[in-house]
């Protein structure tokens, strides 16, 4: 059999030829914080996906909390299966929009890697213990965004992975990773695309767990959001990737038309609402919270016992080594590592004491 080999350069004259004028091409990239060698497969933006695909933390989101935590069932989303959803979301709409799906990809498999175990609410653990130590209120705007998981993911890829040496992605899924959530905005119309694929994704399937935990059922959803983006949650995926692409086609931006938009946040709106912030689906989240704070506040005092691979940076600053380590911990190994700190071990009296 014969074939002809595509080499980077060949994709690269691809993607000239294929790829709208406003997506971005690998050959403009801003580059690495390291400049490299050009591989000869693989463009730049196929490289930073396949080095975040083969990191530990890339793996560790298996065993990372969604939004239910420990729940008793083989098919509730983890931090990975919501990650891989993005990723297919953002490649559907990169494609149709001839964008770059290598980027889109690329952001997306990495928009989470600095989350917290047990989801938001150990984000939000982690704040507070970082402002105890630094001696901010805990409840200021300063407070309560000390640790940001879209900034934590940006650090794991830049000074934490390789044992600190980090993994050396393009500025663009940097970028794209940082400003996928909230009012930020990427600079590339593939980060754009992939916060709005978060956003559908996180929405839809949190949507499937709580119908599944009997949480809540299709009928309590908001009635008008549900008859225009659907009923199912394959139904409500394919209305706003098709709107996005429908939308976009026509502007220099990633957009939703008004009435898809405004159905989507009103299903946000419930969740947070109902299930995000109280609920069945909340009840053990005080202990997580707690665990979380009690590690930091545990190792920011034995700074020595924190693995090497988290002090090779910020030697001055023992709170962002432990939030290094803490926010890396997946959510059994957190536990295991609470438990051995603060439970006591059963003992055996050796052979020949006496009781009372």
């Amino acid at each position: 059999m014969s074939v002809r080999v595509l080499s980077s350069q060949d994709q690269m004259r691809r993607e000239d030829e294929l790829l709208s004028p406003c997506a971005a091409r690998s050959a403009e990239s801003r580059g690495r914080l390291v400049a490299e060698e050009e591989d000869l497969l693989r463009p730049c933006y196929q490289r930073d996906r396949d080095r975040i695909l083969h990191c530990k933390s890339f793996r560790r989101l298996a065993n990372k909390t969604q939004v239910f935590l420990a729940p008793e069932g083989d098919h509730y989303r983890t931090r990975l299966t919501h990650t891989l959803e993005v990723a297919q979301i953002a490649r559907t709409i990169s494609r149709a929009l001839r964008l770059n799906e290598d980027l889109a990809e690329a952001i997306a498999l990495g928009h989470d890697l600095g989350h917290t175990p047990f989801g938001h609410e150990g984000e939000r653990a982690l704040s507070r213990a970082i402002a105890r130590y630094r001696g901010v209120e805990a409840d200021s705007g300063e407070g309560k965004t000390l640790f940001r998981h879209n900034e934590q993911s940006v650090r794991v890829l830049e000074v934490i992975e390789k044992d600190g040496r980090g993994l050396n992605v393009s500025w663009e899924v940097l970028d794209g990773i940082r400003c996928h959530k909230g009012s930020l905005k990427a600079a590339t119309l593939e980060g754009r695309v992939v916060a709005r694929a978060d956003r559908i994704a996180y929405v839809c399937h949190d949507i499937d767990d709580a119908e599944r935990a009997g949480i809540l059922t299709e009928e309590m959803l908001p009635a008008d959001a549900r008859e225009l983006l659907g009923t199912r949650s394959s139904e409500r995926i394919d209305t706003m990737v098709r709107d996005i692409v429908t939308e976009s086609s026509e502007a220099d931006d990633i957009t939703m038309s008004p009435g898809v938009w405004n159905a989507m946040m009103s299903m946000r709106r419930y969740l947070f609402e109902s299930l995000y912030t109280k609920g069945d689906a909340k009840f053990e989240e005080p202990k997580a919270s707690l665990m979380i704070e009690e590690l930091f506040d545990y190792f920011v005092h034995h700074i020595d016992e924190v693995p090497s691979e988290y002090r090779v940076h910020d030697e001055a600053h023992p709170d962002v080594q432990v939030a290094d380590f803490v926010s890396g911990m997946t959510d059994r190994y957190a536990i295991r590592v609470f438990e051995d700190l603060r439970i006591p071990k059963s003992w055996k009296l050796s052979s020949g004491s006496g009781g009372a």
